[in-house]
């Protein structure tokens, strides 16, 4: 192999990697806001446990973080204003990132 190989591999390699964690950053993520919507909403046990597997998926629907956004905020409606699930949405992402990364290392 050359070198031009060597360095291609290793950018496929880290590219891979990268998406890899920015996946499981992702899905903790709506995890934690599942939870936290789900103490809004006054779910708890096994409710609270379906409404964050709900969440969760609704990530699937298209890409990016807008169909968590449109989720939380329907189901929300009065409990949370779109500036503070956007806010908490923030927070849960810096959060995912900094535990996934410290899990990887």
């Amino acid at each position: 192999m050359t070198t031009f190989d060597d360095r291609e591999n290793a950018y496929e390699n880290k590219f891979a990697h990268d998406a890899e964690l920015q996946f499981k950053a992702d899905a903790r993520c709506n995890k934690m806001l599942g939870q936290w919507a789900a103490g809004l909403l006054g779910k708890t046990g096994p409710e609270a446990d379906a409404y964050v597997r709900e969440v969760v998926t609704s990530d699937f629907e298209e890409a990016g973080h807008e169909d968590v956004y449109r989720k939380l905020s329907g189901d929300l409606g009065d409990k949370a204003d779109e500036q503070t699930i956007r806010a908490k949405m923030a927070e849960c992402m810096a959060e995912a990132r900094r535990q996934v990364v410290d899990e990887a290392e």
